[in-house]
C-alpha cells in the first residue's frame, strides 16, 4: 500500500514532543530507536536522542526524530514527507523523477535498519 507519512524533526526534544502528540491524539508509540542503539558512530551526548520514532492514532501515523547529530534543525524546515512504496521498481522510478528537480541528500539504498531508504 502506498502511503505518505509526515516525519517531524526536533532539536533535542523529540521524546517530549512524542509524548505530547501521544497524549493529544490518544495514540500509541509503535516504534522507538535511539542513536545509541544503532551502528552509527555518535557522541555520547547524542546516544539517548531519538533516531526514529513512530506514533499511531486512529488512522494517523506520524514519524519523529531528533535528527542526525551533524544536521542543525531549523524551525519551519523540520518536516519531511516519507513516501512508502511496495516495489523497488516504483521506488526507483519515483526517486529518479523527484531527483530531477531536487537535491539528493542520501542515495536510495538498503539501510542497516532494514528498509530501502533515500532522501531528497
Amino acid at each position: 500500500m502506498k502511503t505518505i507519512t509526515p516525519y517531524l524533526f526536533f532539536p533535542g526534544n523529540c521524546e517530549e514532543a512524542m509524548d505530547f502528540y501521544k497524549e493529544c491524539l490518544n495514540g500509541e508509540i509503535t516504534a522507538l530507536q535511539r542513536f545509541g542503539d544503532t551502528e552509527m558512530p555518535v557522541e555520547d551526548d547524542h546516544k539517548r536522542k531519538i533516531m526514529h520514532g513512530e506514533l499511531k492514532a486512529e488512522g494517523i501515523t506520524i514519524m519523529f526524530s531528533d535528527g542526525a547529530p551533524h544536521k542543525e534543525i531549523t524551525r519551519g524546515n523540520n518536516v519531511q514527507l516519507s513516501i512508502n512504496l511496495e516495489s523497488e521498481k516504483e521506488q526507483d522510478r519515483i526517486f529518479e523523477a523527484l531527483a530531477e528537480e531536487g537535491e539528493i541528500t542520501m542515495p536510495l539504498e538498503n539501510t542497516f535498519w532494514g528498509a530501502r531508504y533515500g532522501m531528497l
